[in-house]
């Protein structure tokens, strides 16, 4: 049976604890930081300080931050991921909840899991009113895109950039 036939698996959601968020946190940093690092061609080092300033204007209480989700999932009792999802914010998108941040533990990779994560999340969030959900994703991450493309997500913006290189002199 191939992959996009397999039944999703069944995960459950709970907030996530002081030191979940901690690690989340973390996998937060170093996954944007990565990212732009390489989508914008800057130091690691750099993107991971850029990520750290972001975090913190967008998490100005950690995990208490009014209107933020951060969610454990859990299949039985163990944790094979996690969600970061922002409830809308009127007036700017009043219907549009946002998901920052999703994540499989290496070791559950490849088995459902991100798919069975979001579609928790929708549930979740449909019942507290959301109507629709927004993310970002690198271009380059196409098993991302892949999986929310099967889920329904459609692109809805795009951002594109070409490094320039000067014209060689000629002499």
């Amino acid at each position: 049976m191939s992959r996009h036939h397999r039944e999703t698996p069944l995960v459950r959601l709970e907030p996530a604890t002081a030191d979940e968020y901690a690690a989340i946190r973390l996998l937060v940093l170093e996954s944007h930081a990565g990212g732009v690092a390489e989508a914008r061609r800057i130091s690691l080092s750099d993107a991971r300080e850029e990520a750290a300033r972001k975090i913190e204007e967008v998490l100005p209480r950690a995990l208490e931050t009014p209107g933020m989700l951060f969610r454990t999932a859990w299949v039985a009792d163990q944790p094979v991921g996690h969600i970061w999802s922002a409830l809308p914010a009127p007036p700017d998108r009043p219907e549009a909840a946002w998901v920052f941040f999703v994540t499989v533990h290496p070791e559950y990779r490849g088995n459902g899991y991100g798919r069975a994560i979001l579609l928790a999340a929708e549930e979740e969030l449909l019942g507290l009113g959301v109507r629709r959900l927004e993310l970002n994703v690198f271009g380059r991450n196409t098993a991302a895109i892949g999986l929310y493309r099967s889920l329904g997500y459609e692109v809805t913006s795009q951002q594109m950039a070409k490094p320039l290189q000067p014209a060689p002199t000629v002499t």
